[in-house]
């Protein structure tokens, strides 16, 4: 019974840890507000009723970011903790109850201020001037990020007070209205979409050109002073940083018990979607400063505040269509074309509905009401149908059974309830399987974005992943094509000739074979160390390496089975793709595998030796710099690439520093 508990914690610490990465990291979140918040209370529940599975690395036990190699890291002064949450008025009241008792019946008030959305931040000041700023990365360590911070107009530069040391934590967010304007031009670029502003302003105040920071328009409401020594109040302390010049939250307010915060809560709920800023909750802290100490804190929360979250908002709206869309797998999604409404802040007009069985189950029909929900993240999904009057005179919904872009016939696959499209002649599974190919954990193409694919491939210059390795042909005819030009077309054709001699796994990963991920994908590399051994593998010698199983095994060699796969990979070979292990182990180093480096100047070993270094670490090597480089190794007379990256504020490092980044992480 307890073997099966652990294994239970395990599962889902290895779920939340995944979710977090995608969240923090990624700023791609993968899972709803909803699902995340009570699968860490299903967590919570198991560790508290089995202690002795509880480890000081669960995500229980820390908070939810983590750093970045691309800023330099900064050690917080003060931990920056996480919040626990109320999901209704009953986890508020218990929160109250635990007040009361640690207090033993000391008067106390609650201050509350609306949950924003974006990203937490630690404003740093020095006699009177802001020196930095720093993320609250994973509580303990943060990075970096003053000259992004210097560019946001509402966080004064300084400030009428001599303290030594000085700290202020806001929330740094952007508007809805510029939200809008950030998704509507990278949508024109063709580009993905941030899933919502929290992850608009990650995204941004992490980015490495300022510039472009300054373009966005970040702003921030500023919620906790650290200097509190001689205040006897949150509340007093927030009058103080607003006379400062430091931006409060006007809809802040002091309540005097937990039944005055319920009001609150009820009136910023009303409102909330009529604000210019998102809100995903409400936070209580308890007022009075000399309380905290004798409440104290746990490893990720502080006991005297919690945050209240929104439950998830659910509208209803009429369900005008259901649409078919096929991935590059072939995988088929049903869709919802909606009656638009508005939904967690934003206008919404199409959902996603899953899969044909999801539909079926939930008897969902065109043309009835529905119900959809979207928590604050993520693509709006589809509850149910309404069971109305009008409900039963609508037609049952049948599921396609033609591929919505090449009408071959779909398929079943045994034991999946997905619909696949198996023509790999088929127009969009190509068009997504040459965005796949060239994404930056595959082949890494810098400027092959989908919009560029669509029209290449509209153009027939693309029509199979090889044709990339063959645009060269066309160079003049590219230069002429709508949006192109010379230099975009030379940049790309540097990149695709670069991403040539990429690793072996990465090649692997970037085909597209189904339940190939990245860590299969080198697993697959390690053991068969070239193409050819990979094709002559037979099922068994697949299936009984670990972590690759019978599913994948069989799934690798249905791919090799079919002969215009065969033909593709003969086609790569002709044109040079490198196709063998580099023979050595990767050695893992957080702040170097996968990272991309340009090196330049002259350095005290011939470049190859520095090539070969950062390759055994994993690392991508390009020849020239861009927003996605993450390292510069300059040597001396370095030139051109030296003064780009000091535009673009790519972190450059000597020989060594480098040296110290490799140190730093096998001392950890």
């Amino acid at each position: 019974m307890t073997e099966k508990i652990e294994r239970k914690i395990n599962q889902l610490k290895e779920k939340l840890n995944k979710w977090n990465n995608d969240y923090y990291v990624l700023n791609q979140p993968s899972v709803d507000d909803l699902e995340f918040d009570s699968t860490m209370k299903e967590l919570i529940d198991l560790e508290t009723q089995y202690p002795q599975f509880k480890t000081p690395d669960s995500p229980t036990q820390k908070v939810g970011g983590s750093v970045e190699n691309i800023f330099t890291k900064h050690k917080h002064k003060y931990q920056m903790l996480s919040l626990a949450n109320a999901f209704n008025f009953d986890d508020l009241e218990a929160f109250d109850t635990k007040i009361k008792k640690e207090l033993e019946e000391k008067p106390y008030s609650y201050f509350v201020e609306p949950k924003i959305d974006g990203l937490s931040i630690s404003l740093i000041y020095e006699n009177g001037k802001l020196v930095k700023g720093v993320t609250r990365g994973d509580g303990i360590v943060g990075e970096d990020v003053t000259n992004n911070i210097f560019t946001i107009k509402s966080i004064p530069k300084t400030i009428n007070n001599n303290d030594k040391y000085f700290e202020v934590r806001g929330e740094v967010y952007l508007s809805k209205k510029e939200f809008d304007k950030i998704n509507a031009k990278k949508f024109e670029n063709g580009e993905m979409l941030f899933a919502n502003p929290r992850n608009a302003a990650s995204g941004t105040l992490r980015q490495l050109d300022s510039e472009i920071v300054k373009k966005r328009n970040l702003d921030i409401w500023t919620y906790f002073l650290m200097n509190k020594e001689h205040i006897e109040t949150h509340e007093e302390s927030l009058k103080f940083l607003n006379d400062l010049g430091f931006q409060i939250n006007p809809l802040s307010k002091h309540c005097q018990n937990i039944n005055n915060v319920k009001e609150q809560i009820g009136y910023l709920n009303e409102i909330r979607d009529s604000l210019e800023y998102e809100i995903d909750g409400i936070v209580i802290k308890v007022n009075e400063f000399e309380y905290y100490d004798i409440l104290g804190n746990t490893s990720k929360f502080p006991k005297w505040a919690i945050a209240y979250k929104f439950p998830a908002e659910i509208k209803e709206t009429k369900l005008l269509d259901i649409f078919p869309t096929v991935g590059r797998t072939g995988r088929i999604t049903y869709n919802a074309k909606l009656k638009p409404v508005k939904l967690a802040g934003s206008n919404v007009k199409a959902a996603t509905l899953h899969n044909s069985y999801f539909i079926r189950d939930k008897d969902i029909r065109i043309g009835s009401t529905v119900k959809i929900k979207k928590a604050g993240d993520i693509i709006p999904e589809v509850l149910d149908s309404i069971k109305d009057t009008n409900y039963e005179s609508l037609p049952i919904w049948t599921e396609s059974n033609l591929c919505p872009s090449c009408q071959n016939k779909l398929e079943r696959f045994e034991g999946e309830v997905d619909q696949y499209c198996v023509n790999i002649e088929c127009p969009r599974k190509i068009i997504r399987s040459l965005e796949h190919f060239a994404s930056r954990d595959a082949m890494n193409i810098e400027g092959l974005s989908i919009k560029i694919i669509e029209k290449l491939f509209a153009n027939k210059y693309i029509v199979k992943i090889s044709d990339i390795y063959k645009l060269t042909n066309f160079k003049n005819e590219l230069i002429m094509l709508d949006k192109f030009g010379e230099k975009s077309v030379n940049n790309l054709l540097k990149s695709v000739e670069r991403s040539k001699t990429n690793l072996f796994e990465k090649l692997i990963f970037g085909l597209g074979i189904r339940h190939i991920g990245k860590k299969t994908a080198y697993i697959i590399a390690k053991n068969f160390k070239n193409i050819d051994n990979i094709i002559n593998a037979n099922f068994e010698d697949l299936s009984k390496i670990r972590d690759v199983g019978p599913i994948v095994a069989k799934s690798i060699k249905d791919w090799f089975e079919i002969d215009q796969n065969i033909n593709l990979i003969n086609d790569l070979k002709s044109l040079n793709i490198n196709m063998n292990f580099s023979g050595t182990d990767v050695i893992e180093n957080n702040n170097i595998t996968s990272k991309n480096f340009v090196i330049t100047g002259t350095l005290s070993k011939p470049r190859n030796h520095f090539k070969d270094l950062l390759a055994k670490y994993g690392a991508n090597i390009s020849e020239s710099v861009s927003k996605n480089t993450d390292y510069v190794l300059a040597g001396e007379e370095a030139g051109s690439k030296l003064e780009k990256a000091k535009k673009l504020n790519v972190k450059i490092l000597s020989e060594t520093e480098l040296e110290k980044l490799i140190k730093e992480e096998n001392n950890d």
